[in-house]
């Protein structure tokens, strides 16, 4: 812990069972759903004679895009002066994990409430690096999804209208003269025009953030991270018999639906996400696509991302906290 602290650390995974335990209820709720839309006795039929490692190397494709993204967080630390010890660093990211089940995972902010508790970090000023994360995620889905879409007319003004998205929030972060203008008029508003010195302290860690070379660096790494989950899709797919999609539509159907369930501000996406996908498999694949293939696929790579994901983060949170203990105790 700094000698210095600005704030209080708050319980950071005060009431966090039982969000878990809601988003798990939901999930499980959306899988009984697609198996219905699958047809129940069709999806034990195609997972019957499934290959099964196909999935097992899904989950490591998945932890690939873990190690990514790692890899973009210490260096946004780094970049907004707090460094912060390689292996407890590694701990607090994996931990973030744990809310993958909020709405747009902005549960994530988590991370930096973990970093006020070890390091005494302002959140002020580490929750821009989440910002940050999100909206270069969203960047990299952006540029998957319109790679994706060259094969496919109907999926270019999708593709167009969130990189016009995207442009106007990088616009907001990265041009001063955007963001003081915004100030401007937050100031004169009576609720919020005491946060405006707080929102400024933010702005400057997002800024810096947002300038070309970080942003150019951050996105680079978001999109190979990303598309080791494409490959995923692509890979679980593998595992039916006599299926295949191409790289293009599954690019397409992975990345389109995983920004669908962020815009839906769904936990974890759920329900929104998997529809998209299911539909957009069946729709880019050919006669072998079947229902029960699609809802099987879309249930298969759920397992190993999101849900993987919250398993990995409630693992790393558990170890965080015996390291915390170890050290007060030492």
């Amino acid at each position: 812990m700094t000698p210095v602290q600005q704030e209080e650390a708050p319980a950071p995974s005060g009431g966090l069972g039982r969000k878990i335990l809601i988003a798990t209820l939901i999930g499980a709720l959306v899988f009984a759903g697609l198996s219905m839309y699958g047809d129940v006795q069709a999806l034990r039929d195609n997972l019957s004679t499934y290959r099964w490692e196909m999935l097992g190397l899904a989950v490591a494709l998945a932890t690939g895009n873990y190690l990514l993204r790692f890899l973009r967080w210490q260096y946004y630390l780094t970049r907004i002066g707090c460094p912060t010890p390689l292996g407890e660093s590694f701990l607090i990211f994996l931990s973030g994990f744990v809310m993958s089940v909020t709405p747009g995972k902005v549960g994530e902010v988590f991370k930096s409430l973990l970093l006020l508790e070890s390091r005494g970090y302002s959140v002020v000023k580490t929750a821009p690096v989440v910002v940050a994360e999100r909206l270069t995620d969203l960047m990299a889905l952006v540029i998957l999804t319109a790679i994706g879409a060259l094969s496919f007319p109907q999926g270019i003004p999708i593709a167009i209208a969130g990189a016009a998205l995207v442009s106007l929030i990088v616009a907001g972060c990265a041009i001063r003269p955007f963001s003081e203008f915004g100030f401007a008029v937050a100031a004169k508003l009576p609720v919020i025009r005491g946060l405006v010195p707080r929102l400024r302290e933010a702005y400057e860690s997002l800024h810096s953030l947002t300038r070309l070379g970080p942003l150019v660096y951050a996105t680079a790494l978001s999109t190979l991270s990303w598309g080791l989950e494409v490959v995923g899709l692509g890979v679980i797919l593998s595992g039916f018999d006599g299926v295949s999609l191409g790289w293009e539509a599954t690019s397409f159907a992975y990345s389109a639906s995983t920004i669908a369930g962020a815009l839906a501000m769904m936990p974890g996406g759920l329900g929104v996400t998997e529809a998209g996908m299911t539909g957009l498999l069946q729709a880019l694949g050919d006669e072998t696509m079947t229902p029960a293939v699609a809802t099987a696929a879309t249930m298969l790579v759920r397992l190993a991302t999101l849900w993987w994901a919250v398993l990995v983060g409630v693992l790393a949170l558990a170890a965080y906290r015996r390291r915390a203990k170890v050290s007060e105790a030492s």
